[in-house]
């Protein structure tokens, strides 16, 4: 057997091969990440006179490419962490860093048999996971638009955030699209104004809205300079805003068709719907048996709090260690924000912390590490949640 070891980057890999002694049978094989590249390595890969052993780190997202084409060709491929080889590497005499050398140092980690293989979700779990994450990132980029849409409302027509209970609700949003300053409002006639506001509605406002709207403009004490390029760049945010919400809906649609093809009970917990339910069940890789205990699952989250101790000293007021997937953990905190008052055993557990003299955020902290524990046995057993009120 032969041992391949793959030093990954972004444009060019190199390759070693070791034979099961150790001996290197190849020094150094630079390929490119390409279909030219992945052929010049099977090449020299077939010239063996046995079976090869394929190895790499998961470092960034570059791997994958080469992992997905020698999967395909029916290769054994190793993911190993880069914790693992780094150990190894701290052994030799030459501390010497070149692609190489660390090319030989992953063939060798597999070689020895020691190391954790590093777990590769299936296409559809990692399809899940990066719509999930994606859809977080969209998510926080509209949060900041928004933001800055209220920054500039809040100067040019500060009486605008008591008009809808929205301020991003598609009535308020076609409105923005189409007037945005208080001159632009007033300019136009309350029964357009009004059509306007009906269409977006669904007939649910009216003249009434249009005309406490332009009271409103007409006594608007926003800041008139340059009120055409505020009224731009507000304009533009807004349209913005409504692509992004519109992207969110398509990814909701989409996470919500991969997630229904997997036998979960995650929707039947309080504080989760499918698209928390599918963050969870895609950062955990939909495989619940990778943790032997709910704790080792509030580590992966990184909800698994802190140890201070030196000497005598140990810590009493320790906090998260944020160490683990921060897209599982934010699911989880949500799931619990949820929960704190909609779940009747977690409310409960709630109150009773907040008697304690114990503040929100504290006691929400420990919610969460209850809340991986539902999680946990909800997906081991894949049985329905069922509040506890004696547990509580």
């Amino acid at each position: 057997m032969y041992f391949v070891g793959v030093d990954i980057a972004k444009y060019h890999h190199e390759a070693a091969i070791l034979d099961e002694a150790g001996n290197v049978i190849v020094k150094k094989l630079k390929f490119d990440n390409s279909h030219q590249g992945y052929n010049k390595l099977m090449k020299e890969v077939r010239k063996l006179s046995c079976e090869a052993v394929f190895a790499m780190e998961a470092t960034g997202h570059y791997w994958l490419a080469l992992y997905a084409h020698l999967r395909a060709d029916k290769q054994t491929v190793h993911v190993i962490n880069p914790i693992q080889s780094d150990a190894l590497r701290g052994l030799y005499i030459r501390k010497t860093k070149n692609d190489a050398i660390d090319a030989q140092i992953i063939a060798d980690v597999v070689r020895f048999g020691r190391y954790c293989q590093t777990s590769v979700a299936p296409e559809d779990i990692l399809s899940l996971r990066e719509l999930c994450r994606q859809r977080f990132y969209i998510v926080d980029t509209a949060s900041d638009f928004k933001r800055k849409a209220i920054a500039l409302l809040d100067q040019t027509f500060p009486e605008y955030g008591k008009l809808f209970s929205d301020t991003f609700g598609k009535s308020s949003l076609e409105l923005l699209s189409n007037y945005t300053t208080p001159e632009e409002i007033l300019a136009v006639d309350s029964s357009v104004l009004a059509e306007l506001l009906s269409k977006a509605s669904r007939g649910r406002l009216g003249i009434d809205k249009a005309m406490e709207v332009q009271e409103k403009a007409k006594n608007s004490f926003g800041i008139v300079m340059a009120s055409t390029s505020f009224a731009l760049i507000l304009r533009q945010l807004i349209e913005q805003i409504k692509s992004l919400e519109s992207s969110i809906e398509a990814f909701d649609k989409e996470i919500a068709r991969i997630f229904s093809t997997f036998d979960t009970k995650l929707t039947t917990i309080t504080g989760i719907g499918t698209t928390l339910a599918a963050t969870i069940f895609a950062e955990i890789g939909g495989n619940i048996k990778r943790f032997s205990e709910s704790g080792k699952l509030a580590a992966f989250a990184g909800i698994d709090p802190t140890v201070k101790e030196s000497g005598e000293f140990i810590g009493n007021k320790n906090k998260m260690s944020k160490r683990g997937s921060p897209y599982l953990r934010r699911a989880i905190w949500l799931a619990s924000t949820v929960a704190a008052f909609k779940d009747p055993a977690i409310h409960r557990f709630y109150e009773k912390k907040l008697s304690e003299g114990k503040p929100h955020l504290t006691v929400i902290g420990h919610i969460c590490r209850k809340m991986v524990s539902i999680i946990f046995a909800v997906m081991r057993d894949n049985k329905p949640y069922v509040p506890n009120l004696k547990l509580a």
